[in-house]
């Protein structure tokens, strides 16, 4: 996790930090609400900003009235206060000049600062974004007034319980793991009354007048099936935005590190560095454990959303203490279970036996399938045949089980590790027949 440094305003403190190294910067706006720490939590939008740092320095910060920064002294605050934490972060960063990515609430703020504070833009991208986020009587896309009331409600109500994931987060909205991660985030951003306050200010503004002022180069990119921001937002911006390039995209996630990431940063890279970053794969042996919770969704019925909560965190905290002891990497939560590698075969294994005991003490059971393979890494993300053979191989697995393939087991030769033989198994969906082995 970056380190968090303070930029100051007056006697406030803004929280930011950076990542990469420059030229070019690039300022990462964030939604009203925000946590600089807490947004490294979620590996796909970690992996997001990992992306966007390759592509230069990367700059994040909290507005103040979120995160890490200082509440602001007015009860209301205004767009001009934002600008000036802009401006305030810049400096600290000894950034002169900046590309500034706005993103859905954050758009309208963005394009404010680069008309207003155009020697400190080299470039704007917008994205799912629009100059107006409510109807009007000339402007007839965006929310309705009741529509933005119910929402501004509904945040009231649900906030820091995972409220309103599914309206930005449409391909994560089965992810429990995710939600749970969307309400902590929530709680650490804001509190119910401020978020509401904040998120009233973004529907309140309309910036079509300042379009026309913008002169930086200027890149619109929208989903096209994003319907809390419906596209025509983004189309109105591009013809409105002198000599602005608009990208339409399939999608209906409003947040960029949800969906198709990569369409949508491939297109900023290109925009931002003048050439598109042909991804390449690093092809690497390793030693890939899955895990699963056994009888998860009956379990999930029986205690209720609250206690069930209180499992899955337990269960993460339990994951992440074995994985920093057996030098592995976490790939993937998948709420009930996760996807992790390691550089040693022994090192899984043990993992696998240490994981399943601290575990069952805190009352929860889990299935394991170890394989050893060649894997394809592409950031934080990992595929090829040999993660299918080790979810296969997991799949065969009983309630405490560890299974592994003859792989595994005969990169282990020589260590006091014992298996006993499962006979030889046909894994869908993998070529031919797999000898299996319980760990014991």
């Amino acid at each position: 996790m970056p380190e968090t440094r303070y930029a100051r305003r007056g006697d406030d403190y803004i929280a930011y930090q950076t990542v990469g190294n420059g030229p070019p910067d690039i300022l990462f706006m964030s939604a009203w609400f925000s946590h600089v720490d807490g947004r490294w939590e979620e590996p796909r939008f970690a992996a997001m900003l990992n992306r966007i740092a390759t592509m230069g320095r990367l700059i994040v910060f909290d507005k103040r009235g979120s995160g890490a920064s200082d509440p602001l002294a007015a009860a209301q605050p205004t767009w001009e206060d934002w600008a000036d934490d802009i401006s305030a972060v810049l400096q600290a960063a000894d950034s002169e000049r900046a590309t500034v990515i706005g993103v859905g609430d954050s758009g309208p703020l963005a394009m404010l600062f680069a008309a207003t504070q155009p020697q400190r833009v080299t470039s704007l991208v917008l994205i799912n974004t629009g100059a107006r986020l409510v109807q009007g009587p000339d402007y007839p896309w965006g929310l309705s007034g009741d529509e933005v009331e119910r929402f501004l409600r509904r945040t009231r109500e649900t906030w820091g319980t995972g409220g309103i994931s599914d309206i930005f987060s449409t391909s994560a909205s089965s992810d429990e793991r995710y939600r749970q991660w969307w309400a902590r985030y929530q709680r650490m951003g804001s509190s119910p009354g401020r978020s509401t306050t904040m998120a009233r200010l973004v529907f309140a503004v309309d910036v079509r007048n300042v379009l026309s002022t913008i002169h930086v180069p200027t890149l619109v990119i929208h989903r096209k099936d994003f319907r809390f921001f419906p596209v025509e937002l983004g189309r109105y911006l591009a013809e409105h935005i002198a000599n602005a390039k608009y990208v339409e995209l399939p999608g209906a996630d409003g947040f960029v590190y949800l969906g198709d990431t990569d369409a949508v940063l491939s297109e900023v890279e290109e925009f931002v560095t003048g050439s598109r970053r042909s991804p390449e794969a690093d092809r690497i042996l390793a030693t890939i454990l899955l895990t699963d919770m056994v009888g998860s969704t009956d379990r999930a019925a029986r205690l209720g959303d609250q206690r069930w909560r209180a499992v899955l965190d337990a269960h993460d905290d339990i994951v992440r203490g074995q994985l920093k002891q057996f030098r592995g990497r976490l790939h993937r939560a998948t709420g009930d279970g996760m996807l992790a590698t390691f550089d040693g075969p022994a090192r899984g294994v043990r993992c696998a036996q240490s994981l399943r005991d601290a575990l069952r003490e805190a009352g929860i059971d889990i299935r394991s399938g170890l394989h050893a393979g060649e894997i394809e890494l592409r950031g934080d993300e990992i595929g090829g045949i040999a993660v299918h053979i080790a979810a296969r191989i997991g799949a065969q697995a009983e309630s405490g089980e560890i299974l592994c393939s003859s792989t595994v087991k005969e990169l282990v030769t020589g260590s006091d590790l014992a298996f006993v033989d499962r006979g030889r198994h046909q894994l869908k969906g993998v070529p031919q027949e797999w000898q299996i082995y319980a760990v014991q």
